[in-house]
């Protein structure tokens, strides 16, 4: 999971800035963008079969449980893994980004850059891709990425959890013993052939108006 999240940090990083400064830059963003695809692809299929603190099952959190946590008064449980107010940040940053990423697959500037679903899709439907694609869709990302570096930063002078170095190294101190994570070959294993299937989806996905 720590390769994964830093693979998309530096992805996101590099699709912002290709996409904002356009022109040949055009032709990294697109590869990076379908690299994107294929890590949102894997995460989707981790979060099914992954590891216990990896998995949505164990960060999809009832009502009560948010206002707990914003109370102060959640369980241990729920600070080890993604908290109530964190889940609903990685889901939103998810949602966003898939939106992105399949909207890049229809984007059309007429210029420099034309997604491989352009060719079969209406005219109507391009223009809508385009300009969610070029207008909403990359302001949500950025204020989402802000977002997240001001939360890194409020935990860290605030509240004293030194949230980026538990990033680093998968492991965070805790007042009381909780399931950990699986490690290992076989986690690895398994995580290497989810990231091939993932792989092998977004290849079938980028080409397949074109066969």
């Amino acid at each position: 999971m720590r390769l994964f999240h830093w693979s998309l940090t530096l992805t996101v990083v590099g699709l912002i800035v290709t996409g904002n400064v356009g022109g040949l830059w055009m032709e990294w963003h697109l590869w990076l963008g379908y690299f994107v695809l294929s890590l949102l692809l894997f995460r989707v299929f981790w979060g099914l079969v992954g590891g216990h603190w990896a998995r949505f099952a164990s960060f999809i959190y009832a009502p009560t449980s948010l206002w707990a946590y914003l109370r102060g008064r959640s369980p241990a449980l729920h600070r080890v893994g993604h908290t109530p107010l964190g889940a609903l940040s990685v889901f939103a940053l998810l949602l966003v980004l898939l939106l992105q990423v399949f909207s890049g697959l229809l984007t059309d500037d007429a210029i420099f850059y034309s997604g491989p679903w352009v060719a079969w899709a209406s005219p109507e439907w391009v223009d809508r891709a385009s300009d969610y694609h070029d207008e909403v869709g990359k302001l949500l990302l950025i204020a989402l990425v802000v977002l997240h570096l001001l939360a890194l930063l409020y935990y860290k002078l605030v509240k004293r959890e030194a949230l980026v170095s538990a990033m680093l190294t998968g492991d965070k101190l805790l007042p009381e013993p909780v399931p950990a994570s699986r490690d290992g070959g076989l986690p690895w294993a398994l995580a290497a052939g989810c990231y091939a299937v993932a792989a092998g989806l977004t290849y079938a996905l980028v080409n397949w108006p074109l066969v």
